[in-house]
């Protein structure tokens, strides 16, 4: 396979909107599933549903890979497999370094889908001397002296950070000056990079907030509904079976809420040796 060094997706230079980009890993796992299962074609309508989008959405950004399908077939799973795979930068290996191995990071590092995918863990990198040398998914633990000899020699141009807040812009720095020019970012801080350096930010607190959110609206619904269901059991002498079934959804909604934003507030969360969260990726 090709270096990750070497070449860069062709989806900026094809005009391929970012909303379309970001939907194509969504495709690209359910036509996996399908392709597992030999399904040799899928349709619109099928697609969209085990990818959670609209089927005239899915279309559209099918349209745009210039893959329209075959009417009354569908579309060949292998096919657009292949072809996403492609525009998505995935037919090629791509070497990725992870910095910050506390909890969080050694997750990531024993996550099994970054290589089924087409990213090889080429590092851990950790500032922390306690860790150094320590086995961590069949790596060694090396220290942050070293990042710039590990990108150099493995030819990294992608980086993941799961630092603490506090050393995510130094060690942006670093991996940006040292040539990484896409960072997936874990710590809870926003990054400042040059232009040509692409940043995604996964913030767990921050979609728990979101959560507890809607929480918070279902509870605020189910109580309105309590009440409205308690006057009308108050005209006919006594409370109604619905207003307490309705209350009583609106205080479990309630207390899920406040769960949600304790997590999310970070009283629920164990520091580990880099202070980081602990996350539990999937198989």
């Amino acid at each position: 396979m090709a270096s990750g060094r070497s070449h860069r997706p062709a989806t900026r230079s094809r005009g391929i909107p970012e909303a379309t980009v970001a939907r194509l890993p969504l495709y690209l796992r359910a036509l996996t599933a399908l392709s597992e299962r030999s399904v040799p074609t899928v349709s619109s309508e099928e697609l969209a549903a085990a990818a959670g989008v609209n089927s005239a959405k899915l279309r559209k950004d099918f349209s745009y890979l210039g893959s329209y399908g075959t009417r009354g077939v569908g579309y060949d799973v292998e096919y657009l497999v292949y072809q996403i795979s492609r525009e998505l930068g995935l037919t090629q290996d791509w070497p990725v370094v992870i910095v910050g191995i506390g909890n969080l990071g050694a997750a990531l590092a024993n996550y099994g889908g970054f290589a089924s995918r087409g990213f090889r863990v080429a590092a851990l990198i950790d500032a922390d001397h306690a860790l150094t040398g320590r086995n961590v998914a069949g790596l060694p633990v090396r220290h942050t002296d070293e990042l710039e000899d590990i990108i150099r020699d493995n030819q990294v141009s992608i980086g993941v950070i799961a630092t603490p807040a506090g050393a995510a812009q130094e060690v942006c720095d670093r991996l940006v000056a040292a040539g990484v020019t896409s960072i997936l970012n874990f710590a809870p801080t926003v990054l400042s990079v040059p232009d040509g350096v692409d940043v995604r930010k996964v913030d767990l607190s921050i979609e728990l907030q979101i959560l507890a959110f809607h929480e918070q609206r279902k509870a605020g619904e189910d109580l309105g509904e309590a009440v409205a269901a308690a006057s009308a059991g108050e005209e006919k002498g006594g409370l109604a079976p619905r207003a307490k079934t309705a209350a009583a959804k609106a205080a479990a909604a309630r207390t899920a809420a406040a769960k949600a934003v304790a997590a999310a507030a970070g009283k629920t969360k164990r520091p580990g040796p880099d202070g980081d969260v602990p996350a539990v990726m999937p198989a």
